[in-house]
């Protein structure tokens, strides 16, 4: 029975958000045999503000290259 749980930047459109589900339910069929009614899949938007990488937010690198 996988879980599969995706953080990701926010900013994508849901027919891209749709793509994903669609590939990583695919994957677990595949990949782990598994049955699709047991496949869980969860997408978490995150906010730029909220995401983080070497002490930069998404937010903050954005903010830096469209003032450069």
């Amino acid at each position: 029975m996988p879980l599969i749980d995706v953080s990701i930047a926010k900013g994508r459109s849901p027919q891209q958000l749709r793509a994903l589900i669609s590939a990583l339910h695919q994957a677990a069929e595949n990949t782990v045999d598994a049955a699709p009614e047991n496949i869980t899949v969860i997408v978490r938007e995150i906010e730029h503000e909220h995401w983080s990488r070497t002490n930069q937010t998404i937010a903050e690198r954005n903010n830096s290259q469209a003032s450069a």
